[in-house]
């Protein structure tokens, strides 16, 4: 299994997102589960694919040329595809991934999930995404979507198709049970 990680190419304000990032590496690491990633070194990017290394596990960077240049790649992954900007890198890091999962970051963050989730909701891919919810740092984003739900902008289907998950084991297992809803407009 190869997991999309998307997360902040900073590390928080809380010691506590780092850890939860070393842990969700560490874990795929050491169960045989690849990760697809930004392929930079920095923040909590640079620590899952870290602690994925470091447990025997394969992570696989794809990055723009612009940010490659900057010095930003990380120079000890299994492989790292160099592509021309950031629309190649999401499409790649979405052919490549048999999941997606976003754990604490920012605006990048958010809409390189949007997008997975999109795609699913649409049925563009039949693959399960997730919010990795540290100390419930994606419940103001879920607050938002029981908004559109309420006011008619999102089914609650879409909704629940988000695998919410605390821990690595309660990820795995929520990509394991994970069946695909309707797609919209089927």
């Amino acid at each position: 299994m190869k997991i999309a990680v998307y997360c902040g190419s900073r590390s928080g304000s809380d010691p506590q997102f780092a850890r939860a990032a070393e842990e969700l590496g560490a874990y795929f690491g050491s169960h045989g589960i690849d990760v697809v990633f930004g392929g930079g070194h920095v923040g909590l990017m640079g620590i899952v694919a870290d602690a994925v290394l470091a447990y025997g596990g394969k992570v696989f960077g794809v990055i723009p040329e612009h940010l490659r240049d900057r010095e930003l790649a990380h120079p000890g992954l299994t492989e790292l595809l160099v592509v021309a900007d950031m629309h190649e890198r999401k499409a790649k890091m979405a052919e490549l991934a048999d999941g997606f999962v976003a754990l604490p970051g920012g605006i990048g963050t958010l809409e390189e999930i949007f997008e997975a989730w999109t795609w699913g909701q649409l049925g563009f891919h039949h693959k399960p995404c997730a919010l990795y919810n540290v100390d419930g740092f994606y419940d103001p984003l879920l607050a938002m979507a029981q908004r559109m739900e309420e006011t008619g902008f999102l089914k609650q289907e879409y909704i629940d198709m988000l695998v919410l998950a605390h821990t690595p084991e309660q990820l795995v297992d929520g990509f394991s049970r994970y069946r695909p809803p309707h797609e919209k407009w089927s």
